[in-house]
Parts: C-alpha cells; sequence; structure tokens
C-alpha cells in the first residue's frame, strides 16, 4: 500500500511573520517563495499546513 503524500509550495514570505510560522516552514522544509516539497500526509504536517496556511498552498494530493 502506498502512502499518501500532499505537494505543498510555499507562497509568501516569512519575513514580519513570528518565530514559530518561520521556524514550521523550516520544519516543513520550505524557506523561499515558490519552493514545493512532497510530504508524507499525517496529522503532524497537516497541523503545520494549518499553522501557516496563509502563507502556503497545497498544489496536489495524491494517494
Amino acid at each position: 500500500m502506498a502512502k499518501k503524500t500532499l505537494i505543498v509550495r510555499q507562497t509568501a514570505s516569512p519575513i514580519r511573520r513570528k518565530g514559530d510560522q518561520r521556524a514550521t516552514l523550516v520544519g516543513l522544509g520550505l524557506n523561499k517563495v515558490g519552493r514545493t516539497r512532497e510530504l508524507e500526509d499525517t496529522p503532524a504536517v497537516r497541523g503545520m499546513i494549518a499553522k501557516v496556511q496563509h502563507m502556503v498552498e497545497i498544489v496536489e494530493d495524491k494517494a
């Protein structure tokens, strides 16, 4: 059974954001606008995305 993954793209800069939001982006593997990462779809990753939802977008939801 293949693991479900998400492709996430950073759409906004972390400049003038709280430090914990910047750290969350780094934890997701993002640090520059336009970068994308393929991440495993887990509750922890979903929570991190929810925390910085104003700076990222889910490009694709792979099964």
